[in-house]
């Protein structure tokens, strides 16, 4: 079906096009390389943090942070909320962690602090924060108790490019942060992600775990010390970490410089349309209670009130209306559902009542820059008339 309104619009622009066409003609190198770095530089000034590593997904991001963790705290166990991304869950499954399972907040979609509290054990060696849907999900109480229990604090910030807590971008608060910057994101390499840290330590530790282990990827120091510790071995091939090969190329960063420069646009285009969609929606109807501060809305959620039938009749209206749309909303829907979680271990300390609310009661549509206010409110009008 073609769409009147789309997840996404073409996001990537005849200028962009242009750059990369001419990179391309012009350039003899299209492996991780000095553009990569670059991007990696304008990014982590973006920001504001110490240190960014440029990764082939979001995904693969989430992969190379639980090995860091493993790493860095040894087995045990990750705490996720069930509203998330496979990948946040199939990392902790696939690199032998413990996924541990809690609620999220219907305000935010975010990791609910009560639930988070009391599924902590002696066990817990990291949470993972994920800010769904352009909303921010830190908090002083959640940072104070990963502090106090010395837990690691991981952000996705796959899809909640400049969202702020504090005027602070999140991304930039945890001990490990992640953006993906797929097609449908706030901005985009088409595919691509990065890893940003403010820890020396954690960073060397990003670079050689997306390179295959290669201390050749780390620093002066670190390549000295493995040189000194294994003089018996080839220091271009000395591999530190059990590591991946989940590395970037030239020209998904040489996309990534262009798209950088119309991101906050792009940010604050998407937060007037969630204002806009949240203000012309029935209250009586569906849910508007949401926590507008600091985010950077990525798409427009539809929770329903009480269902009984309603969420067909709202399907039935952006069918007609041509608008795509996705049920359940942050990765179809709570994770525990799914086969690659019932067929693998995994623990849920607490029931998860606002998690099977979204589940089953919502849907989002999407929303972009070139969406029009006439465009939001006219879809709201025929939403509020199902009755």
């Amino acid at each position: 079906m073609e769409f009147n309104w789309p997840l996404i619009n073409d996001n990537i622009t005849q200028s962009d096009k242009e750059v990369l066409a001419s990179f391309i003609l012009n350039s003899n190198k299209f492996t991780n390389g000095p553009k990569v770095k670059e991007f990696e530089k304008a990014w982590s000034e973006w920001l504001g943090v110490k240190h960014s590593v440029m990764v082939n997904s979001g995904a693969s991001a989430n992969y190379i942070q639980i090995a860091v963790v493993k790493y860095l705290k040894g087995q045990g166990e990750i705490i996720v909320p069930a509203m998330s991304w496979v990948s946040d869950c199939s990392s902790v499954i696939n690199l032998g962690m413990d996924l541990v399972f809690v609620d999220v907040n219907l305000n935010n979609f975010s990791m609910s602090y009560e639930s988070l509290k009391s599924a902590i054990t002696p066990n817990t060696k990291a949470i993972m924060l994920v800010h769904g849907l352009g909303f921010n999900a830190l908090n002083e109480k959640i940072i104070d108790l990963a502090k106090k229990h010395d837990i690691m604090l991981i952000e996705d910030v796959c899809e909640s490019h400049g969202a702020k807590f504090q005027n602070k971008y999140v991304g930039s608060f945890g001990d490990l942060s992640c953006f993906s910057f797929y097609f449908g994101h706030h901005m985009t390499t088409i595919e691509g992600g990065i890893i940003c840290t403010n820890d020396d330590n954690m960073y060397e530790l990003i670079k050689m775990f997306r390179s295959h282990g290669f201390v050749r990827e780390a620093s002066n120091e670190v390549q000295e010390y493995y040189k000194n510790k294994y003089p018996n071995l080839n220091p271009l091939f000395t591999f530190s970490v059990p590591g991946f090969n989940l590395r970037s190329t030239e020209l998904n960063a040489v996309l990534g410089l262009e798209q950088l420069k119309r991101l906050n646009n792009n940010i604050e285009a998407r937060r007037n349309n969630f204002e806009t969609w949240v203000n012309n929606l029935n209250p009586d109807l569906y849910y508007v209670d949401y926590d507008l501060e600091g985010n950077s809305n990525f798409a427009l959620p539809l929770i329903i009130k009480n269902n009984n039938g309603l969420l067909k009749q709202v399907c039935d209206v952006l069918e007609n209306e041509k608008v795509e749309y996705r049920l359940g909303t942050i990765g179809g829907g709570s994770q525990i559902y799914q086969p690659y979680i019932l067929n693998s271990q995994h623990s849920i300390p607490n029931p998860l009542p606002n998690s099977d609310i979204i589940h089953s009661n919502s849907l989002y549509v999407g929303n972009h820059p070139e969406l029009n206010e006439k465009q939001i409110i006219d879809l709201c009008e025929k939403l509020n008339n199902l009755l």
